[in-house]
């Protein structure tokens, strides 16, 4: 099942940018892809810039895979940038976009629409450009308790991710409460490994 204007998200906490990862699944993914050193909130409003500064109300994957790099890159860096680093997220959104029309023909939702297995699903959310193994696991984490993609075993692929009622990652966040929870355990992690690396006895 694809998202759609049935599902509700709260991941970027502005309604409009919400509603477009809700139907989109090509925002979903590119919201996922541009979740790393920036807040959450930050990285899943992005798809609905990216969108509103190319004149549309929705991605598309071949439009995004062909437009020229430098002027893509010039959408990401208007103020406010849609990323910290957004020379470098520009040149990945359109690397995974290329990757979907080469591989899905552009068809995001392609990517889970038939998985037959959670593992398979993960397999190929770890086959997309950034998608490293624990992007794939919350982002199968994210279809499986929101977007009501649940092939069998979508919780036991997800890892901990897909744990019910945890507050470890996006795949929980439906307001402010539980982003606020999922931000805590996010420190909380952060806090416990520099504690155990400064633990680690120096060779």
């Amino acid at each position: 099942m694809a998202p759609s204007s049935k599902h509700t998200l709260h991941l970027s906490q502005q309604p409009e940018a919400d509603a477009l990862l809700g139907r989109s699944p090509l925002a979903a993914l590119v919201g996922m892809l541009l979740d790393q050193q920036i807040p959450m909130e930050w990285a899943f409003a992005g798809p609905y810039t990216i969108a509103t500064r190319m004149g549309a109300d929705d991605l598309d994957a071949a439009t995004i895979a062909s437009y020229d790099p430098d002027a893509f890159a010039d959408l990401l860096k208007q103020k406010p940038a849609v990323h910290r680093y957004p020379g470098s997220m520009a040149q990945r959104v359109q690397q995974l976009c290329r990757f979907l029309v080469e591989e899905y023909g552009g068809d995001a939702e392609a990517v889970w629409r038939d998985a037959p297995t959670g593992a398979e699903l993960l397999t190929r959310l770890k086959a997309l450009p950034g998608f490293g193994d624990q992007k794939a696991r919350i982002f199968l984490a994210l279809l499986g308790k929101q977007l009501a993609v649940r092939p069998p075993g979508w919780r036991e692929a997800a890892g901990p991710y897909g744990a019910p009622d945890s507050h470890r990652s996006v795949a929980d966040i439906t307001g402010p409460d539980s982003l606020a929870k999922v931000r805590a355990y996010k420190q909380e992690a952060k806090a416990a490994a520099k504690a155990a690396k400064a633990a680690k006895p120096r060779k």
